[in-house]
């Protein structure tokens, strides 16, 4: 191996194991993820009705409407979503703070619109 090479694969090595010491580079077979949730939402329920989720954990929201266009509310978490008919959405949420937070359905989706709620609890 010429001398200039050698040099290229030390100084890469180098950086990577110092890099993994620090932990700013995790090796993409150890990097987590976000937990995805899927939320389904039909006249006049979401399924499922109570999720948990652990304060500073990234999640995607895969929110599919099965008939109507439904809205997915909360002012807390700072969601504010369209579901259109019949398609999904995907949403990225990182919870901050524990508690219960209620989500609404805010898009009029017929006679039992009001009822169309779920539950977030963040631990």
């Amino acid at each position: 191996m010429k001398t200039k090479t050698k040099r290229v694969v030390i100084f890469l090595g180098t950086f990577a194991l110092s890099s993994m010491i620090a932990g700013s580079w995790v090796p993409s077979a150890l990097a987590q993820d976000p937990q995805v949730i899927d939320i389904t939402a039909k006249r006049f329920a979401f399924s499922p009705n109570e999720v948990h989720l652990k304060a500073g954990q990234p999640v995607t929201l895969h929110l599919v409407s099965e008939d109507v266009t439904h809205g997915f509310f909360s002012r807390p978490l700072g969601l504010d979503e369209t579901i259109p008919a019949k398609q999904s959405v995907d949403v990225k949420l990182t919870p901050r703070t524990p508690g219960k937070y209620s989500i609404i359905c805010d898009n009029f989706c017929g006679s039992g619109h009001g009822n169309m709620k779920m539950t977030f609890v963040v631990e």
